[in-house]
């Protein structure tokens, strides 16, 4: 089972089940069974300050990735932990879906390039 922590502190009305939706089934796509993943909605000036803090960028953007174990080898009996995905709804809007699937793949070891976008189009589009 997967289990999402999902935090809105963004001031918005989001799409929780629908980005828990689309974040499990993702996930279980992409071979993870089990594991923990942290889902955070948050306002412009947090994840601004979060880019800067970790990206030492000082910007506003759409979403961020924390990873922590991706897909590697774990010790038996250890559960997995995904990681972070932080978004901006202020930034995304509606168009939520993309940059939720962005980060998630991030979370899981892809860097941008064709094969990232192929999944991308393939979560986001069905």
């Amino acid at each position: 089972m997967i289990e999402v922590e999902i935090d809105n502190r963004s001031g918005e009305s989001v799409e929780e089940e629908a980005a828990l939706a689309l974040a499990r089934s993702l996930l279980e796509s992409e071979g993870v069974a089990a594991g923990e993943l942290g889902l955070s909605f948050v306002g412009p000036e947090e994840i601004r300050a979060l880019k800067r803090e970790h990206l030492a960028i000082d910007e506003v953007t759409d979403v961020l990735s924390f990873p922590i174990d991706g897909l590697g080898e774990l010790p038996e009996g250890l559960p997995r932990q995904l990681g972070d995905v932080v978004l901006c709804p202020q930034v995304v809007g509606s168009d939520w879906r993309l940059p939720l699937v962005h980060g998630l793949l991030h979370l899981l070891g892809y860097e941008h390039g064709s094969e990232m976008e192929e999944r991308e189009h393939r979560y986001v589009n069905g």
